[in-house]
């Protein structure tokens, strides 16, 4: 398995409310753990909310003694809804902040992922998939046929979204599994990359990036040549690439 990740500001935003966390290695009874989130909020909220969810996220996987993936990440996901609320009850500056969250491990030949909000998880072999389902306003616009994928980019409404964690008591979280081809990529991000470049051509940046490049690092920039109007966060995954060169 190797992984690739990076965060970056954007080209207008002077906050970073981006975090990512990547661990190749067994986080608890996970085998792997990938994480993105985004958050939400004024001044330093959303940076605190997007980095104390994944901290609380990865302390409650340590500490879980399930082996069900489904159950460890449903549990950490609810823990960290839980302790933001409580922190933002402690701190007037902190009301009203939020988080996205796309959480995956990969088990075997599959991957299990877990989201709230618009931040993405794709799998990509033979052609890009995205596995997660936007909550987002523009989201649930395109699902109903009211809006295309083109027209959802530039929607004045693209960055309301309908679902976070630390925005009420229950949090309602989708579950997803797929199984994966030898030549699988994940690819996990927030709208900053999501919404600077189409599927195809994220595909097209993925599959023309050669043995000594960073891909997550060549989407970001190519995000931010896009115009960056937003903090990028990306994850890129290839969970069998020792195994298929040994073949």
């Amino acid at each position: 398995m190797k992984a690739f990740s990076v965060t970056d500001v954007g080209q207008i935003r002077q906050i970073n409310q981006d975090y990512i966390y990547t661990s190749e290695q067994p986080i608890g009874n996970l085998p792997n753990l990938f994480v993105v989130a985004d958050g939400m909020g004024g001044h330093n909220a959303g940076d605190f909310a997007s980095s104390f969810a994944v901290k609380v996220l990865v302390e409650s996987v340590k500490q879980d003694i399930n082996f069900n993936p489904i159950k460890i990440i449903r549990s950490a996901i609810e823990t960290a809804n839980e302790q933001l609320l409580e922190q933002a009850s402690k701190n007037e500056e902190l009301k009203g902040m939020g988080t996205t969250i796309v959480a995956a491990t990969v088990v075997g030949r599959y991957i299990y992922v877990a989201n709230v909000g618009d931040s993405r998880l794709y799998v990509a072999g033979d052609k890009m998939e995205q596995v997660t389902r936007d909550h987002s306003l523009v989201g649930e616009m395109i699902r109903m046929g009211e809006l295309s994928q083109e027209q959802a980019r530039n929607h004045p409404d693209r960055n309301i979204i309908t679902r976070a964690l630390g925005t009420g008591p229950d949090v309602a979280i989708d579950f997803f599994d797929v199984k994966l081809e030898d030549n699988a990529r994940i690819i996990m991000c927030s709208d900053g990359l999501s919404g600077m470049l189409t599927d195809d051509e994220i595909f097209e940046i993925l599959t023309s990036c050669g043995d000594g490049e960073d891909p997550a690092e060549v989407l970001m920039h190519r995000a931010n040549d896009n115009g960056g109007r937003d903090n990028i966060a990306v994850i890129v995954v290839e969970p069998f690439k020792k195994e298929v060169r040994e073949c």
